[in-house]
């Protein structure tokens, strides 16, 4: 089964045990999904359909940290609900480990391309292999600084 098909059923099983806010979610993601399908004119796998959570689920984070400086804890208790729902479609993520670990290869796969060390100016080729390597598998926030950290050392 689809990633798609499963948020689809997951709709239709909110929507039977009348649970309107898990509904709210649900109903927002398969919106952006098939917004993204129209303009398009395709149908998305499973890596996009991932790619639209982890998007949807950086607008809910920065969204709670705006209603949160804004003294808003009811928005920031219903962005909280949604993230957590949204969550619930991303694969297991990385440890910071894990992701130290495949950055350090990324880094020295690089150095050995380009015939020296990795530095500072290839931090936009070390973050578009680590994009590729770590979609949907780990927040890239984490994997950001975890390339700093590489290059520093």
């Amino acid at each position: 089964m689809s990633l798609k098909d499963r948020i689809t059923d997951d709709m239709k099983s909110a929507m039977r045990a009348r649970e309107a806010d898990r509904l709210l979610a649900i109903r927002g993601l398969l919106a952006a999904i098939k917004q993204r399908e129209v303009d398009e004119r395709v149908s998305l796998d499973d890596a996009a359909v991932t790619a639209i959570v982890d998007r949807l689920i950086k607008q809910r984070k920065d969204s709670i940290a705006q209603f949160d400086a804004g003294g808003r804890p009811d928005l920031v208790a219903k962005e909280s609900a949604e993230l957590e729902v949204l969550e619930s479609y991303l694969p297991a993520r990385m440890g910071a480990d894990e992701i130290a670990g495949e950055v350090a290869a990324i880094v020295a796969a690089l150095g050995a391309e380009l015939g020296r060390p990795a530095g500072a100016s290839d931090m936009g080729r070390l973050m578009a292999a680590a994009k590729v390597r770590f979609a949907g598998k780990a927040d890239m926030a984490s994997v950001s600084a975890a390339v700093k950290k590489a290059l520093a050392a």
